[in-house]
């Protein structure tokens, strides 16, 4: 009986879905959600590519160049009404936590990651999951001690962005919001620039073939530790862009639990994807955003209960460890130290 009431709400939550302005409008929520997922698991992907190293650490990095970021927009454009400089703001703020976030990360792989190399994994996963309830607490007690909570007076603080993301924008079919616009070219110019590097540059070439033979490179005079710590501050760098982006999402902002939000997410695009290929880290980043976005939908509009869409990107997980272990994009072995 309960089944035969259901049915047709759930054939008009289907017919509504199928149109063409909402497939169009999870499309765009779609892919702003992959850019987001991309530039949280890129900085991961190139760590674990070379280095083999699982960093859990990841989320609290992201959080903390959330926070820079957010205090380098507020401080810059936090007055100003032309929407050339609140953007000009961002890019700045983006070139300072990306700046700080590699210099700590250059930091940490010299004064701790490099002395656990000829360890078993277990010593790094701890002293990373170690080092992110240190940066966590230590977080939590700066922004208490400086009034920064409760969330939202830190979230309000955040009306820097520009009127064009604010505001929805008209593309024709549909209306959208302009900062999933902005996302979307900003994640684009990210996984480019990404891939320009790993391609066009000698460090990239050094990335690549210390991921298939670290021994072979440092026999043909290459210093192997320099590229390791190189590679460890570009991945924390961009994980500090990542949480600059966010900073300016209201469905994410600036927090403490921020770490753990991104982490999550992040690993599992990493693992679907496949550990240490960036071209799983985007096709997987695709994939679980359009997910992500589509049941979001489902479950805000048909089923009523908003707390499912993120059990979802986890069945993800769960069906491609079953299916393909390796991940889609995946290899045996990454990591060659």
């Amino acid at each position: 009986m309960n089944a035969l009431l259901t049915a047709p709400l759930f054939l008009d939550a289907l017919g509504d879905f199928l149109t063409l302005e909402t497939l169009s409008s999870v499309l765009v929520n779609g892919l702003s959600k992959a850019a987001l997922y991309v530039m949280l698991a890129s900085g991961l992907t190139l760590i674990f590519g070379l280095m083999g190293v699982l960093n859990f650490a990841h989320g609290s990095l992201t959080m903390i160049g959330a926070y820079l970021g957010g205090l380098v927009m507020v401080v810059l454009a936090g007055s100003a009404a032309e929407p050339g400089t609140r953007f000009l703001a961002f890019f700045a703020a983006v070139a300072v936590a990306f700046a700080a976030l590699s210099a700590l990360g250059a930091v940490l792989e010299v004064g701790l990651i490099r002395t656990l190399y000829d360890r078993p994994p277990l010593y790094q996963i701890l002293l990373t999951f170690g080092l992110t309830l240190m940066l966590d607490e230590l977080a939590r007690i700066v922004v208490s001690f400086y009034g920064l909570q409760p969330i939202s007076d830190w979230q309000a603080a955040f009306a820097t962005k520009p009127q064009v993301l604010v505001q929805q924008v008209d593309l024709g079919i549909i209306s959208v919001s302009g900062l999933a616009l902005f996302e979307i070219l900003f994640g684009i110019l990210t996984v480019v620039a990404i891939w320009a590097f790993l391609t066009q540059t000698r460090y990239g070439l050094y990335i690549r073939a210390g991921s298939e033979d670290s021994e072979m490179i440092e026999a043909l005079g290459v210093d192997v530790r320099r590229v390791f710590t190189f590679v460890f501050a570009i991945g924390v760098g961009i994980a500090g862009v990542a949480g600059v982006l966010l900073a300016w999402d209201p469905s994410w902002g600036a927090s403490v639990p921020l770490a753990a939000e991104t982490l999550l997410p992040a690993f599992v695009v990493v693992i679907v994807g496949g550990l240490g290929t960036f071209r799983g880290t985007v096709v997987a980043g695709a994939i679980v955003g359009l997910v992500d976005a589509t049941m979001t939908w489902w479950f805000q509009n048909a089923i009523a209960f908003t707390g499912l869409p993120q059990l979802t990107i986890f069945l993800i997980l769960v069906v491609v460890l079953i299916l393909k272990p390796q991940g889609l994009f995946g290899v045996e072995e990454v990591g060659g130290h």
